[in-house]
């Protein structure tokens, strides 16, 4: 078995761990219970409870090998991604870690929630209420700030790799599947594309570096379906998806926001623009009135997302970018269905991360 402090750092991808990886039998110390929480090509998710305290946990089985190539050094990769954000409370957390000679296992935090994805697209009823949405917003910054701040890049944040504790009462956020993930320390670039067809940023389908501000569009993304139920750039296929999201053709009209406050519009437009550099940081989202200050009534449209992308370039947003160059669409799985929106588009890009549905990995 090789050590995985002596693997290769390439492509932003992590080669050290500080996690003890136990070659002991994974069933002598957990019981499997339930159903599976998620399974695709090269993973499962199942719920397990720890024989010595009760504990309830998920454990990710990832294969080595995928397609005949060995992929150990990506699941190295995710651990220490894992590892490094320990320290901050709306990332899930990695209990233990095991290996056998075919797989390695992540037994990590449960979740018992699940996706948050189950409410964007619930009924008016039971979907999230704005107040709800700005709680969770909040949280889903601070984890990603904490990333950032670490040089960690997701590069696949969606509604289905953002789990809740509970979901009566509504709980808190968990940022799980970090099999995407790359940390920018010393790294000149990485030539892959990642991330999911709805969620991708313009740099990504334009073979142009990508950087933190990638994760800030994909973010602009998912408060825009929590608050209306509708992915913004859906098309009919990946072209009509692609295009939409290269031109930025987004709908901010009253009918898709009813009911919708004008901060949270005018907080989505400060994400939802073309050029990387004029997004806002995940820093600096957290400091927008929409989530710093109590909801305000919706009283008509706010200014274009033209006159919003001609405002002058924040020097210290440029500052944080860490660039990186991107190359290879990636695939994870995206089953949005039309219940309150338009979701058909259910085929994404890549091959790393194939989870069904996209629990924890």
């Amino acid at each position: 078995m090789p050590d995985s402090s002596m693997m290769d750092n390439r492509n932003g991808m992590v080669s050290k761990i500080q996690s003890r990886i136990r070659t002991d039998s994974f069933k002598s110390n957990y019981d499997l219970v339930g159903k599976e929480l998620g399974r695709g090509k090269f993973a499962v998710v199942k719920k397990c409870v720890e024989k010595a305290t009760g504990n309830e946990h998920a454990a990710k089985f990832l294969r080595k090998r995928r397609k005949g190539e060995d992929c150990r050094r990506d699941i190295i990769n995710e651990i220490a991604i894992l590892e490094s954000a320990k320290a901050n409370p709306f990332v899930v957390s990695l209990h233990e870690v095991y290996e056998t000679t075919s797989e390695i296992i992540l037994v990590l935090e449960y979740a018992a929630g699940g996706e948050i994805f189950n409410q964007c697209v619930a009924d008016n009823d039971e979907a999230f209420t704005e107040k709800d949405v700005i709680r969770l917003v909040r949280q889903i910054l601070s984890g990603v700030a904490y990333l950032h701040r670490n040089n960690v890049v997701h590069l696949d944040m969606k509604p289905q790799n953002l789990l809740l504790t509970s979901s009566r009462p509504l709980g808190d956020i968990r940022i799980v599947d970090f099999g995407l993930s790359r940390r920018m320390d010393n790294v000149k670039e990485v030539r892959e594309i990642l991330g999911t067809p709805e969620y991708v940023a313009p740099e990504i389908l334009n073979y142009e570096p990508i950087s933190t501000a990638t994760d800030m569009w994909s973010i602009g993304v998912l408060a825009y379906v929590m608050l209306t139920g509708e992915s913004p750039f859906l098309g009919e296929d990946k072209q009509e998806t692609f295009l939409n999201i290269s031109q930025v053709n987004v709908d901010y009209s009253q009918d898709v926001f009813e009911g919708v406050s004008n901060l949270a519009v005018d907080f989505i437009k400060t994400l939802l623009i073309k050029n990387p550099r004029k997004r806002a940081t995940a820093e600096e989202c957290l400091q927008h009135p929409w989530l710093s200050g109590p909801p305000q009534p919706h009283a008509g449209l706010l200014p274009s997302l033209e006159e919003a992308e001609s405002e002058p370039e924040s020097p210290d947003s440029a500052q944080e970018l860490v660039i990186m160059a991107s190359y290879t669409l990636c695939s994870s799985q995206s089953d949005l269905k039309a219940v309150r929106g338009a979701f058909p588009f259910d085929e994404p890009f890549g091959a790393r991360s194939e989870i069904q549905p996209q629990i924890y990995c």
